[in-house]
Formats: C-alpha cells, sequence, structure tokens
C-alpha cells in the first residue's frame, strides 16, 4: 500500500453462482475518478458491491485509504454509493432523503439542515428539496442519489453505472457536473460505465474488467480522443 491510493483490491476472490473472480489485484488513487468499464457480465458491479460490503470476499483484502475493510459492515467503511437504479425512499421528501446518511450517523438537526443545503446546492437541486421522489425525472432522481452519497463526505463514492438510464443531453450534462463536483471534493471514485463517451468525460483512469479479470490499465491521455457518439 502506498500513500496515494484510495481504494486497494489485493488478492480478491469471490463466487457467486457460475461467476467467479480470483486473485483480482488493482488500486484507485487517492482522489482520482476510475471508471471501471468492460462487457456485460465480466464483474463490474460484483466489485462495486465487494468494496461497499454488501458482498463479502472468499479471500483477500479490501482497503481505503490504507485500512483494511474486508470485514467491517457497509455502515463501518465510510463510503457513499449510488446504484444503477438510484433507489429513493419513496415515502420521504428529497430533503429527507439526502439528509438520511446524516440523520443515521446521529448529526444534530442543523448541522442536516446545512449539509444537505450544501449537497442540494452542489447537484442544483435546491428546487426540489421539498418534492417527493415519484414526481421527478430520470435525471433528477440520480441527482438527489448523488447528494444522499456525498453529503455526509465519505471517503469513497462507488457509481454503478449512475446516469444509464436517463436519455444522452441530460446525461452528458450530469457528467461534466459530476467531474466538476469530484474534482472539487477531492474523493476517491470509482465508477463503472460501458458508455465510451461517457467514459471519456468523467474518468482519470479506466480499468478494462473481463471475466472478473483485470486486463487493462488505460491512463486518461490515453482514451481522450475516443468516439464521442458514445457507442459502446
Amino acid at each position: 500500500m502506498v500513500e496515494d491510493e484510495g481504494i486497494r483490491l489485493q488478492d480478491v476472490s469471490f463466487r457467486i453462482g457460475e461467476f467467479a473472480i480470483e486473485n483480482l489485484s488493482f488500486a484507485v488513487r487517492s482522489g482520482e475518478h476510475f471508471v471501471l468499464t468492460g462487457p456485460n457480465g465480466a464483474g463490474k458491479t460484483v466489485v462495486v458491491k465487494l468494496i461497499a460490503g454488501l458482498f463479502q470476499p472468499t479471500a483477500g483484502l479490501i482497503l481505503i485509504n490504507g485500512r483494511p475493510v474486508t470485514d467491517l459492515p457497509p455502515w463501518g467503511r465510510n463510503i457513499g454509493y449510488v446504484p444503477q437504479d438510484g433507489v429513493l425512499f419513496p415515502n420521504r421528501t428529497v430533503r429527507e432523503n439526502i439528509g438520511f446518511g446524516l440523520e443515521v450517523r446521529h448529526r444534530g438537526r442543523r448541522a442536516i439542515h446545512n449539509e444537505v443545503k450544501r449537497a442540494a446546492s452542489m447537484m442544483d437541486i435546491e428546487h426540489l428539496l421539498d418534492r417527493m421522489p415519484r414526481g421527478l425525472s430520470g435525471g433528477e432522481r440520480q441527482k438527489v442519489s448523488l447528494a444522499r452519497a456525498l453529503v455526509f463526505k465519505p471517503s469513497v463514492l462507488l457509481l454503478d453505472e449512475p446516469v444509464s438510464a436517463i436519455d444522452e443531453e441530460a446525461r452528458d450534462g450530469l457528467c461534466r457536473n459530476l467531474r466538476s463536483i469530484q474534482r472539487e471534493a477531492g474523493v476517491t471514485t470509482l465508477h463503472v460505465s460501458h458508455n465510451r463517451k461517457e467514459t471519456a468525460l468523467v474518468a482519470d483512469r479506466v480499468g478494462v474488467l473481463v471475466d472478473g479479470n483485470l486486463r487493462e490499465m488505460i491512463e486518461s491521455g490515453s482514451f481522450s480522443e475516443v468516439d464521442a457518439s458514445g457507442n459502446k
């Protein structure tokens, strides 16, 4: 482990049904926006869930900022996680959804109010704070999910295809916004995507996962001229 690593998987193995990861090792640099890509079924979501603590590896170590977290529960890892469907609590307002992570951490009412306002401002959704999720567009729902993941200032942000369910124009704008916020916050980010344009808009580096194995690491300069049509 070196000082500039935000996430490290070290000889991690895991099996679910017919799919297996064997001795997977790679690191995400502290503060970088790392995109994990690869074909469907490659294991990208499995890797995210292993880091988040939703799956438990059968072997190996997972470290966050040099601290072993392999045996910690999800809530003990200080990780912000946005799943692909960006699930929101349907019976809570946007304000309450964003503030949920602070509530469970027993923050005071004033602190929650201020941090929710800050996170909503970052995502430009202050006007939605008193709305219910059922009336939101796909892009608005994802912004709320991102604000909820960022509001407690996590050490690591995990994004599992966070913009795949919204239209291309909204996706490009949200990617640019996300990239700007990630740089400003300096949060180490692992972002799953199989869309080339999305990857080019956000990534510092790209890891290509195939059949549970990391086949290639690509620095940003090597893919900045990637096909901008968004073809997969």
